[in-house]
């Protein structure tokens, strides 16, 4: 039977007034017969009754809840209804009969009835719903946290119609909650005993209903669940439930992303709006990875104008179809070209004359660029050399450029030219009115050309997963976390200061490669091979976020430090750098190394760990069990 009319509901709380009426003059009367007069009295005035409490009914909305989903908010309107009811009909009934053969305790006790006999048959009917037919029924699921969202997974779960999951217990690491009941399931230990539970429990899927978890936390449950050998999906985190509901369909697969990102970013937006609101803002690179991100970011915050350059065509279309899409009041400028291309660049200053200039463009994929020094020096030196003294030239305040951790005693190409980068900028700080600031930081998740979209492609293909070393490891941070701290950055510099985000703890890449081929359902060294390559040309086995010779300060917000860095004279760094541009339009290789060299002397000395994991033939990876510190 399913409650679900109102006119069958109304029927139902009609039917509960004489049930309510004559037992409180049976109650009246010490569970004995109701005296004829009383009985006629009673019978004499009950249309009143009726009358006065069905309306009552309808006013305070009885009938806009639903008697499967029942809950504390129609207890309320029940209460008001019957007290109200009562109230009015104790009224009216004394104005119609003075109360002559209606004993005045039969109201309160009337009152008391009637809102047991509308509550109770909508909280039984609600549990009998959330409860039937489920003990037998569906796979057998064991939930991982006993806090909010797991007890609203567990509500959702008994309320699913299709009867498709059990729950049989929690687990969670509280010792306060253990041994606890939530809607009838015991919370049966800490997370530590999930094998163990499951195994015990015989149970079919494990549910993660952690969204606050950070990644740490994260990695330590997706431990346990590996052990089990039962399936896991988790919750959307924290960021994602704008609802503020959880519901089974809102249950997906684990991924890497959970297992390696971080808690979320707290800024100070106010600050950030001060800076950028109202204002003309340009981001070179604006079509890749880190650049799109800062146009969304940006765009957000209700600039005056965005200018994006971009020397990809497609990037450059993409970005802007999507920012219109989005924002389709916002201005949004597009300029096709190359950062080095000094012409463009300063048409496109003199044009728009952007007052903060985000300077993303850089070509950033070590071991491409290896062999493409010219092309490296020409984009990641030539073009920051050109936007940033350019920018001075016409009116900009802030210039930001975006830096690497590569940059910090590079093994390579692609880490000297960034390094050079932030030189030129330090160098250029105070020579004219545009304030220079350098934020550096490690690899982005999902970045174009990372390694996870290769590990997922290299998956799907049934393998195998290619690893350089055993022991690489790199700091990793989601892209909206990255241009979030850059954004905050911006606001706390006076000019000069390298800016080093906190990419908290590095991880190796052969833990990474392993996770995600278990998060994709398959066994590493079963399903799927891990390879080892070698190390590729200019590849470290760690990056590091600070120079030796660098002090590591602190700054306002917890997670960006502020590197106090050597510094260089500016005429000595212009000079090498007009050479370095003079032996690009020669092609003069040899030349360019050896002015990088000079600019950067740490780059000149091999790396120890370039001879720790050197070449040598692709072995098949020994798939060690790496364990996290959760």
């Amino acid at each position: 039977m399913q409650i679900r009319s109102r006119q069958t509901a109304f029927i139902h709380d009609l039917i509960m007034i004489p049930l309510a009426w004559f037992g409180a003059f049976w109650l009246r009367f010490n569970l004995e017969a109701i005296p004829q007069v009383h009985l006629d009295q009673a019978l004499k005035v009950f249309p009143i009754l009726v009358f006065i409490q069905a309306v009552a009914f309808w006013y305070f909305g009885l009938y806009r809840g639903v008697w499967r989903f029942a809950s504390m908010a129609d207890a309320v309107r029940i209460t008001k209804a019957v007290a109200v009811g009562m109230a009015l009909s104790g009224l009216a009934i004394f104005l119609a009969t003075r109360l002559v053969h209606i004993p005045r305790s039969v109201f309160p006790l009337y009152g008391l009835l009637l809102l047991v006999f509308l509550s109770g048959p909508r909280f039984v009917y609600r549990w009998l719903k959330d409860h039937k037919f489920i003990t037998h029924a569906g796979q057998r699921v064991l939930i991982v946290g006993a806090g909010q969202a797991g007890e609203m997974l567990v509500r959702d779960l008994f309320r699913d119609p299709d009867n498709n999951y059990h729950p049989v217990g929690f687990v969670d690491d509280d010792p306060r909650k253990q041994g606890r009941d939530i809607h009838g399931v015991r919370v049966l230990g800490a997370c530590g005993k999930i094998p163990e539970i499951a195994a015990g429990a015989n149970v079919d899927r494990i549910m993660i209903a952690l969204p606050s978890a950070n990644a740490k936390q994260m990695r330590r449950i997706v431990q346990y669940c590996e052990e089990s050998a039962v399936p896991f999906r988790t919750l959307p985190g924290l960021q994602d439930l704008i609802t503020g509901r959880v519901s089974v369909r809102e249950l997906r697969e684990v991924s890497i992303e959970d297992i390696l990102g971080r808690e979320p970013v707290s800024l100070d937006w106010d600050a950030i709006n001060d800076s950028l609101t109202g204002k003309t803002v340009m981001v070179t690179g604006g079509g890749g990875s880190i650049g799109s991100e800062l146009c969304r970011q940006i765009a957000r915050l209700g600039p005056r104008r965005l200018v994006i350059l971009e020397q990809s065509e497609y990037n450059l279309y993409s970005i802007e179809l999507e920012l219109r899409r989005i924002f389709p009041n916002f201005q949004v400028e597009a300029v096709l070209g190359d950062v080095a291309d000094g012409v463009l660049v300063g048409k496109t200053l003199e044009a728009y004359r952007p007052e903060v200039i985000f300077h993303a463009a850089a070509y950033k994929h070590v071991p491409l660029l290896e062999h493409q020094v010219r092309t490296a020096v020409r984009n990641n030196i030539i073009g920051t050399k050109t936007v940033a003294s350019l920018a001075a030239e016409h009116g900009c305040n802030t210039f930001v450029m975006i830096s690497t951790d590569k940059a910090v005693n590079p093994g390579n190409i692609m880490g000297t030219t960034k390094r050079v980068a932030e030189i030129y900028c330090q160098a250029l700080n105070g020579r004219n009115g545009t304030k220079y600031l350098t934020v550096r930081f490690g690899n982005v998740l999902g970045s174009a050309g990372s390694v996870i979209p290769l590990f997922r492609e290299q998956i799907s293909r049934g393998g195998p997963v290619t690893v350089t070393h055993p022991d690489i490891s790199r700091f990793f941070m989601t892209i909206p976390e990255a241009t979030q701290l850059i954004l905050q950055a911006t606001t706390m510099g006076d000019g000069g200061e390298i800016f080093v985000l906190d990419m908290g703890e590095p991880i190796k890449i052969a833990y990474l490669a392993k996770q995600m081929i278990i998060l994709s359902g398959k066994q590493p060294g079963e399903d799927i091979e891990i390879v080892y390559t070698g190390l590729r040309p200019g590849e470290k086995l760690y990056e590091e976020l600070f120079h030796s010779e660098e002090k590591r300060r602190k700054t306002a917000h917890r997670k960006i430090f502020k590197a106090e860095s050597r510094m260089y004279d500016y005429a000595d760094i212009e000079q090498c750098i007009g050479r370095l541009k003079q032996a690009c339009e020669r092609n003069l290789d040899g030349e360019i190394k050896r002015l990088l060299g000079e600019l950067v002397p740490e780059s000149r000395k091999k790396p120890a760990d370039d001879a720790a994991g050197g070449g040598g033939k692709p072995k098949k990876a020994e798939v060690v069990e790496i364990k996290s510190k959760g």
